[in-house]
Protein backbone atom coordinates (compact mmCIF):
# COMPACT_ATOMS: atom_id res chain seq x y z
CA UNK A 1 0.00 0.00 0.00
CA UNK A 2 1.39 3.41 -0.99
CA UNK A 3 2.35 5.85 1.73
CA UNK A 4 -0.06 8.78 1.96
CA UNK A 5 1.17 12.17 0.80
CA UNK A 6 0.59 14.58 3.67
CA UNK A 7 0.83 18.34 3.89
CA UNK A 8 1.48 18.90 7.61
CA UNK A 9 0.58 22.38 8.82
CA UNK A 10 2.64 23.18 11.93
CA UNK A 11 2.87 26.93 12.34
CA UNK A 12 4.55 26.34 15.72
CA UNK A 13 7.24 23.69 15.26
CA UNK A 14 10.79 23.97 16.51
CA UNK A 15 13.19 21.25 17.71
CA UNK A 16 15.14 23.74 19.81
CA UNK A 17 12.23 25.06 21.85
CA UNK A 18 9.84 23.50 24.36
CA UNK A 19 6.08 23.26 24.93
CA UNK A 20 3.83 23.63 21.84
CA UNK A 21 6.66 24.21 19.30
CA UNK A 22 8.39 21.00 20.43
CA UNK A 23 5.11 19.07 20.17
CA UNK A 24 4.56 20.45 16.67
CA UNK A 25 8.06 19.53 15.57
CA UNK A 26 8.06 16.12 17.20
CA UNK A 27 4.77 14.92 15.72
CA UNK A 28 5.37 16.38 12.28
CA UNK A 29 8.84 14.81 12.18
CA UNK A 30 7.65 11.43 13.47
CA UNK A 31 4.98 11.27 10.76
CA UNK A 32 7.74 11.19 8.15
CA UNK A 33 8.26 7.53 9.11
CA UNK A 34 4.71 6.57 8.06
CA UNK A 35 3.91 9.05 5.28
CA UNK A 36 5.47 11.29 2.66
CA UNK A 37 5.26 14.51 4.66
CA UNK A 38 5.93 18.09 3.66
CA UNK A 39 5.90 20.36 6.71
CA UNK A 40 4.63 23.93 6.50
CA UNK A 41 5.83 26.13 9.35
CA UNK A 42 6.35 29.78 10.21
CA UNK A 43 9.49 31.61 9.10
CA UNK A 44 10.76 31.95 12.69
CA UNK A 45 11.43 28.19 12.69
CA UNK A 46 13.35 28.07 9.41
CA UNK A 47 16.90 28.13 10.77
CA UNK A 48 16.15 25.43 13.36
CA UNK A 49 14.71 23.20 10.61
CA UNK A 50 17.85 23.69 8.54
CA UNK A 51 20.08 22.92 11.54
CA UNK A 52 18.08 19.73 12.05
CA UNK A 53 19.03 18.62 8.54
CA UNK A 54 15.74 19.20 6.69
CA UNK A 55 15.90 20.48 3.12
CA UNK A 56 13.91 23.61 2.36
CA UNK A 57 11.52 23.16 -0.54
CA UNK A 58 11.78 19.39 -0.35
CA UNK A 59 11.04 18.60 3.31
CA UNK A 60 9.52 21.85 4.46
CA UNK A 61 8.34 25.31 3.52
CA UNK A 62 8.63 28.34 5.80
CA UNK A 63 5.80 30.85 5.46
CA UNK A 64 6.65 34.48 6.20
CA UNK A 65 3.62 35.89 8.06
CA UNK A 66 5.72 38.23 10.20
CA UNK A 67 4.20 41.42 8.80
CA UNK A 68 1.07 40.60 10.81
CA UNK A 69 2.31 38.03 13.33
CA UNK A 70 5.09 40.11 14.87
CA UNK A 71 3.04 43.18 15.88
CA UNK A 72 0.30 40.91 17.20
CA UNK A 73 2.86 39.02 19.27
CA UNK A 74 4.10 42.29 20.75
CA UNK A 75 0.50 43.25 21.55
CA UNK A 76 -0.04 39.92 23.32
CA UNK A 77 3.13 40.44 25.36
CA UNK A 78 1.86 43.80 26.55
CA UNK A 79 -1.63 42.56 27.37
CA UNK A 80 -0.52 39.45 29.27
CA UNK A 81 0.89 41.67 32.08
CA UNK A 82 3.95 39.62 32.92
CA UNK A 83 6.28 37.05 31.41
CA UNK A 84 4.67 33.62 31.29
CA UNK A 85 1.27 34.95 32.40
CA UNK A 86 -2.07 35.62 30.74
CA UNK A 87 -2.02 32.49 28.56
CA UNK A 88 -5.70 32.92 27.63
CA UNK A 89 -4.96 36.45 26.41
CA UNK A 90 -2.11 35.13 24.25
CA UNK A 91 -4.41 32.52 22.70
CA UNK A 92 -7.06 35.17 22.01
CA UNK A 93 -4.52 37.31 20.14
CA UNK A 94 -3.25 34.22 18.32
CA UNK A 95 -6.80 33.51 17.19
CA UNK A 96 -6.75 36.93 15.52
CA UNK A 97 -3.30 36.65 13.93
CA UNK A 98 -3.21 32.96 12.91
CA UNK A 99 -5.79 33.12 10.07
CA UNK A 100 -3.34 35.27 8.07
CA UNK A 101 -0.88 32.38 8.20
CA UNK A 102 -3.46 29.97 6.77
CA UNK A 103 -4.32 32.44 3.99
CA UNK A 104 -0.64 32.45 3.00
CA UNK A 105 -0.54 28.64 3.19
CA UNK A 106 -3.46 28.41 0.77
CA UNK A 107 -1.88 31.00 -1.53
CA UNK A 108 1.26 28.84 -1.64
CA UNK A 109 -0.26 25.35 -1.72
CA UNK A 110 -3.89 25.79 -2.80
CA UNK A 111 -3.26 24.90 -6.44
CA UNK A 112 -1.32 21.76 -5.46
CA UNK A 113 -4.08 20.69 -3.06
CA UNK A 114 -6.76 21.18 -5.72
CA UNK A 115 -4.87 19.13 -8.30
CA UNK A 116 -4.45 16.21 -5.87
CA UNK A 117 -0.77 16.56 -5.00
CA UNK A 118 -1.60 15.65 -1.39
CA UNK A 119 -3.83 12.88 -0.06
CA UNK A 120 -4.32 14.55 3.32
CA UNK A 121 -3.85 17.98 4.86
CA UNK A 122 -3.16 17.72 8.60
CA UNK A 123 -3.14 20.81 10.81
CA UNK A 124 -1.01 19.86 13.82
CA UNK A 125 -0.66 23.29 15.42
CA UNK A 126 -2.13 25.46 16.85
CA UNK A 127 -3.14 23.01 19.57
CA UNK A 128 -5.83 25.33 20.92
CA UNK A 129 -9.40 24.22 20.12
CA UNK A 130 -10.44 27.89 20.03
CA UNK A 131 -8.70 28.65 16.71
CA UNK A 132 -10.71 27.81 13.60
CA UNK A 133 -9.32 26.89 10.18
CA UNK A 134 -10.20 28.29 6.77
CA UNK A 135 -8.18 25.45 5.24
CA UNK A 136 -10.72 22.89 6.44
CA UNK A 137 -13.43 24.20 4.13
CA UNK A 138 -11.10 24.74 1.19
CA UNK A 139 -9.75 21.21 1.49
CA UNK A 140 -13.29 19.83 1.72
CA UNK A 141 -14.20 21.65 -1.50
CA UNK A 142 -11.10 20.19 -3.15
CA UNK A 143 -12.04 16.68 -1.97
CA UNK A 144 -8.92 16.32 0.21
CA UNK A 145 -9.44 15.06 3.80
CA UNK A 146 -8.48 17.57 6.48
CA UNK A 147 -7.25 16.20 9.83
CA UNK A 148 -7.35 18.54 12.82
CA UNK A 149 -5.28 18.16 15.97
CA UNK A 150 -4.21 17.22 18.49
CA UNK A 151 -6.39 19.85 20.14
CA UNK A 152 -5.90 20.58 23.81
CA UNK A 153 -6.36 23.32 26.38
CA UNK A 154 -9.00 25.22 28.26
CA UNK A 155 -9.01 23.05 31.36
CA UNK A 156 -11.23 24.83 33.93
CA UNK A 157 -9.57 26.29 37.00
CA UNK A 158 -10.37 24.12 40.04
CA UNK A 159 -12.55 25.66 42.72
CA UNK A 160 -10.66 27.38 45.49
CA UNK A 161 -7.78 28.66 43.36
CA UNK A 162 -9.05 32.12 42.41
CA UNK A 163 -5.98 33.73 43.98
CA UNK A 164 -3.72 31.67 41.71
CA UNK A 165 -5.96 32.48 38.75
CA UNK A 166 -5.62 36.19 39.42
CA UNK A 167 -1.87 35.89 39.95
CA UNK A 168 -1.62 34.29 36.50
CA UNK A 169 -3.53 37.27 34.99
CA UNK A 170 -6.11 34.85 33.64
CA UNK A 171 -8.96 37.35 33.64
CA UNK A 172 -10.02 36.40 30.12
CA UNK A 173 -10.43 32.74 31.13
CA UNK A 174 -13.77 33.64 32.75
CA UNK A 175 -15.24 34.16 29.27
CA UNK A 176 -13.24 31.55 27.34
CA UNK A 177 -16.23 29.30 26.60
CA UNK A 178 -17.64 32.03 24.34
CA UNK A 179 -15.40 30.68 21.56
CA UNK A 180 -17.91 27.84 21.07
CA UNK A 181 -20.37 30.35 19.59
CA UNK A 182 -18.03 31.43 16.79
CA UNK A 183 -19.28 30.31 13.36
CA UNK A 184 -15.74 29.50 12.21
CA UNK A 185 -15.45 26.85 14.90
CA UNK A 186 -18.62 25.05 13.85
CA UNK A 187 -17.60 25.07 10.20
CA UNK A 188 -14.09 23.81 10.97
CA UNK A 189 -15.36 20.85 12.99
CA UNK A 190 -17.99 20.01 10.37
CA UNK A 191 -15.52 20.12 7.48
CA UNK A 192 -12.73 18.16 9.21
CA UNK A 193 -12.50 14.49 8.26
CA UNK A 194 -11.03 13.59 11.66
CA UNK A 195 -10.49 15.44 14.92
CA UNK A 196 -7.69 14.42 17.29
CA UNK A 197 -8.42 15.33 20.92
CA UNK A 198 -5.29 15.63 23.05
CA UNK A 199 -7.20 15.26 26.32
CA UNK A 200 -10.47 13.89 27.62
CA UNK A 201 -11.53 17.42 28.57
CA UNK A 202 -11.04 18.69 25.02
CA UNK A 203 -12.95 15.69 23.69
CA UNK A 204 -15.92 16.73 25.83
CA UNK A 205 -15.87 20.18 24.19
CA UNK A 206 -16.42 18.67 20.73
CA UNK A 207 -20.16 18.70 19.87
CA UNK A 208 -21.82 15.29 20.00
CA UNK A 209 -22.57 15.25 16.27
CA UNK A 210 -18.81 14.93 15.65
CA UNK A 211 -18.14 12.13 18.14
CA UNK A 212 -17.83 9.56 15.37
CA UNK A 213 -14.75 11.27 13.95
CA UNK A 214 -13.16 12.41 17.23
CA UNK A 215 -10.25 10.33 18.51
CA UNK A 216 -8.36 10.67 21.78
CA UNK A 217 -4.59 10.78 21.34
CA UNK A 218 -2.68 12.64 24.11
CA UNK A 219 -0.65 15.50 22.67
CA UNK A 220 2.68 14.78 24.36
CA UNK A 221 5.22 12.13 23.53
CA UNK A 222 8.79 11.12 24.19
CA UNK A 223 11.81 11.13 21.92
CA UNK A 224 14.10 8.39 23.26
CA UNK A 225 17.08 10.23 21.81
CA UNK A 226 16.34 13.14 24.15
CA UNK A 227 15.34 11.13 27.24
CA UNK A 228 17.56 8.10 27.24
CA UNK A 229 18.74 7.59 30.82
CA UNK A 230 17.55 5.18 33.49
CA UNK A 231 17.14 6.65 36.95
CA UNK A 232 19.43 5.13 39.57
CA UNK A 233 18.58 6.80 42.89
CA UNK A 234 19.94 5.57 46.18
CA UNK A 235 19.91 6.54 49.82
CA UNK A 236 17.48 9.11 51.17
CA UNK A 237 14.18 9.59 49.37
CA UNK A 238 14.75 12.25 46.73
CA UNK A 239 12.26 14.16 44.60
CA UNK A 240 12.51 16.81 41.92
CA UNK A 241 10.00 19.45 40.86
CA UNK A 242 10.46 20.47 37.21
CA UNK A 243 8.63 23.44 35.75
CA UNK A 244 8.08 27.16 35.73
CA UNK A 245 7.84 28.64 39.19
CA UNK A 246 4.33 30.02 38.85
CA UNK A 247 1.26 29.74 41.10
CA UNK A 248 -0.77 27.12 39.23
CA UNK A 249 2.08 24.60 39.24
CA UNK A 250 2.05 24.58 43.05
CA UNK A 251 5.75 24.62 43.99
CA UNK A 252 4.83 26.44 47.21
CA UNK A 253 2.40 23.65 48.12
CA UNK A 254 5.16 21.12 47.55
CA UNK A 255 7.65 22.92 49.80
CA UNK A 256 5.06 23.22 52.56
CA UNK A 257 4.20 19.52 52.24
CA UNK A 258 7.85 18.47 52.21
CA UNK A 259 9.04 20.76 55.02
CA UNK A 260 8.65 18.30 57.95
CA UNK A 261 10.57 15.54 56.14
CA UNK A 262 13.24 17.99 55.03
CA UNK A 263 13.75 19.10 58.64
CA UNK A 264 14.02 15.44 59.69
CA UNK A 265 16.62 14.74 57.00
CA UNK A 266 14.39 12.08 55.43
CA UNK A 267 13.84 13.80 52.10
CA UNK A 268 15.90 15.72 49.57
CA UNK A 269 14.15 18.06 47.16
CA UNK A 270 15.41 19.58 43.90
CA UNK A 271 13.58 22.54 42.38
CA UNK A 272 14.38 22.78 38.66
CA UNK A 273 13.04 25.83 36.86
CA UNK A 274 12.66 29.55 37.20
CA UNK A 275 9.90 32.10 37.32
CA UNK A 276 8.30 34.94 39.23
CA UNK A 277 7.71 32.87 42.38
CA UNK A 278 11.37 32.04 42.93
CA UNK A 279 12.10 34.76 45.55
CA UNK A 280 8.95 33.78 47.46
CA UNK A 281 9.87 30.10 47.33
CA UNK A 282 13.44 30.70 48.47
CA UNK A 283 12.07 32.68 51.41
CA UNK A 284 9.65 29.83 52.20
CA UNK A 285 12.54 27.33 52.09
CA UNK A 286 14.90 29.43 54.23
CA UNK A 287 16.33 27.28 56.99
CA UNK A 288 15.15 24.01 55.43
CA UNK A 289 18.00 21.53 54.81
CA UNK A 290 18.04 19.27 51.78
CA UNK A 291 16.38 21.61 49.26
CA UNK A 292 18.24 22.96 46.22
CA UNK A 293 17.10 25.56 43.70
CA UNK A 294 18.77 24.83 40.36
CA UNK A 295 17.09 27.52 38.24
CA UNK A 296 16.53 26.96 34.56
CA UNK A 297 18.48 24.02 33.14
CA UNK A 298 19.01 22.61 29.65
CA UNK A 299 17.27 19.27 29.13
CA UNK A 300 20.53 17.31 29.45
CA UNK A 301 21.14 18.85 32.86
CA UNK A 302 17.53 18.17 33.84
CA UNK A 303 18.14 14.50 33.07
CA UNK A 304 21.30 14.53 35.16
CA UNK A 305 19.31 15.69 38.19
CA UNK A 306 16.12 13.72 37.58
CA UNK A 307 17.97 10.46 37.06
CA UNK A 308 19.19 10.68 40.66
CA UNK A 309 15.64 10.96 42.00
CA UNK A 310 12.95 8.53 43.09
CA UNK A 311 10.03 10.88 42.55
CA UNK A 312 8.63 13.72 40.49
CA UNK A 313 6.36 15.44 43.04
CA UNK A 314 4.32 17.76 40.82
CA UNK A 315 1.25 19.40 42.39
CA UNK A 316 0.14 21.40 39.35
CA UNK A 317 -3.58 22.10 39.37
CA UNK A 318 -4.05 23.16 35.72
CA UNK A 319 -1.76 21.25 33.39
CA UNK A 320 -3.10 20.69 29.87
CA UNK A 321 -0.70 18.02 28.64
CA UNK A 322 1.77 17.10 31.34
CA UNK A 323 4.85 16.54 29.20
CA UNK A 324 7.18 16.69 32.21
CA UNK A 325 5.28 13.77 33.73
CA UNK A 326 6.02 11.62 30.68
CA UNK A 327 9.65 12.71 30.70
CA UNK A 328 10.02 11.58 34.30
CA UNK A 329 8.28 8.28 33.55
CA UNK A 330 10.61 7.71 30.59
CA UNK A 331 13.57 7.91 32.99
CA UNK A 332 11.93 5.63 35.54
CA UNK A 333 11.11 8.42 37.98
CA UNK A 334 7.74 7.85 39.66
CA UNK A 335 5.29 10.78 39.26
CA UNK A 336 3.30 12.03 42.24
CA UNK A 337 0.59 14.30 40.83
CA UNK A 338 -2.82 15.86 41.39
CA UNK A 339 -5.57 13.81 39.78
CA UNK A 340 -6.75 16.55 37.43
CA UNK A 341 -6.38 17.44 33.75
CA UNK A 342 -3.39 16.16 31.73
CA UNK A 343 -1.31 14.49 34.45
CA UNK A 344 -4.40 12.78 35.84
CA UNK A 345 -4.96 11.14 32.45
CA UNK A 346 -1.37 10.00 32.04
CA UNK A 347 -0.84 8.48 35.50
CA UNK A 348 -2.57 5.36 36.76
CA UNK A 349 -2.05 3.05 39.72
CA UNK A 350 0.94 0.85 39.10
CA UNK A 351 3.20 3.42 37.46
CA UNK A 352 2.51 6.53 39.52
CA UNK A 353 0.75 8.10 42.47
CA UNK A 354 -2.21 10.49 42.45
CA UNK A 355 -3.86 12.60 45.11
CA UNK A 356 -7.40 14.00 44.78
CA UNK A 357 -7.86 17.53 43.50
CA UNK A 358 -9.24 19.70 46.27
CA UNK A 359 -8.48 22.90 48.09
CA UNK A 360 -4.96 24.14 48.51
CA UNK A 361 -4.91 22.81 52.09
CA UNK A 362 -6.25 19.42 51.01
CA UNK A 363 -3.69 18.97 48.22
CA UNK A 364 -0.84 20.04 50.50
CA UNK A 365 -2.02 17.59 53.16
CA UNK A 366 -2.31 14.71 50.69
CA UNK A 367 1.18 15.38 49.37
CA UNK A 368 2.59 15.55 52.91
CA UNK A 369 1.03 12.22 53.87
CA UNK A 370 2.09 10.49 50.65
CA UNK A 371 5.67 11.71 50.95
CA UNK A 372 5.83 10.53 54.56
CA UNK A 373 4.45 7.12 53.63
CA UNK A 374 7.12 6.77 50.94
CA UNK A 375 9.86 7.88 53.32
CA UNK A 376 8.65 5.23 55.78
CA UNK A 377 8.45 2.50 53.13
CA UNK A 378 9.94 3.15 49.68
CA UNK A 379 9.92 -0.54 48.73
CA UNK A 380 7.16 -0.14 46.13
CA UNK A 381 8.94 2.53 44.11
CA UNK A 382 11.23 0.32 41.96
CA UNK A 383 8.32 -1.66 40.53
CA UNK A 384 6.40 1.54 39.77
CA UNK A 385 9.48 3.03 38.12
CA UNK A 386 9.84 0.00 35.86
CA UNK A 387 6.13 0.09 34.99
CA UNK A 388 6.36 3.81 34.20
CA UNK A 389 9.15 3.22 31.70
CA UNK A 390 7.21 0.35 30.13
CA UNK A 391 4.08 2.51 29.80
CA UNK A 392 6.02 5.20 27.94
CA UNK A 393 7.62 2.63 25.66
CA UNK A 394 4.29 1.05 24.75
CA UNK A 395 2.14 4.17 24.38
CA UNK A 396 4.03 7.45 24.35
CA UNK A 397 7.04 7.31 22.06
CA UNK A 398 6.62 9.66 19.11
CA UNK A 399 7.10 6.69 16.81
CA UNK A 400 4.08 5.05 18.45
CA UNK A 401 2.02 8.20 17.99
CA UNK A 402 2.98 8.30 14.34
CA UNK A 403 1.64 4.76 13.97
CA UNK A 404 -1.63 5.82 15.59
CA UNK A 405 -2.01 8.83 13.31
CA UNK A 406 -1.24 6.58 10.34
CA UNK A 407 -4.29 4.54 11.35
CA UNK A 408 -6.33 7.73 11.30
CA UNK A 409 -5.03 8.55 7.81
CA UNK A 410 -5.98 5.07 6.62
CA UNK A 411 -9.40 5.49 8.18
CA UNK A 412 -10.24 8.81 6.50
CA UNK A 413 -8.82 7.73 3.14
CA UNK A 414 -10.95 4.58 3.18
CA UNK A 415 -14.12 6.48 4.07
CA UNK A 416 -15.17 4.79 7.29
CA UNK A 417 -16.58 7.57 9.48
CA UNK A 418 -17.85 6.37 12.82
CA UNK A 419 -15.62 3.30 12.79
CA UNK A 420 -12.25 4.78 13.56
CA UNK A 421 -9.54 3.29 15.75
CA UNK A 422 -9.97 3.92 19.46
CA UNK A 423 -6.88 4.75 21.50
CA UNK A 424 -6.14 4.90 25.21
CA UNK A 425 -9.29 3.40 26.70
Amino acid sequence: MARPRVLAIAEAANPEWVSVPLVGWSLASALRSVADVHIVTQIRNREAFLRAGLIEGQDFTAIDSEAFARPMWHLAERLRMGEGKGWTVVQAINAISYPHFERLVWKTFGAAIRRGAYDIVHRITPLSPTISSSLAGKCAQAGVPFVLGPLNGGVPWPKGFDAERRAEKEWLSYTRSAYKLLPGRRATLRQAAAILAGSHHTATEIPTEHEGKTLYIPENGIDPARFNRIAAPDGTLRGAFVGRLVPYKGPDMLIEAAAPLLREGRLRLDIIGDGPMRPQLEQLARGLPGITFHGWQAHEAVQDILSQCHLLPFPSIREFGGGVVLEAMALGVVPLIVDYAGPGELVQDGWGLKVPCGTREEITGHFARTLRALADDPSGLPAMAQAARARVASHFLWSRKAEQVAQVYDWVLNGKPGHGPQFFD
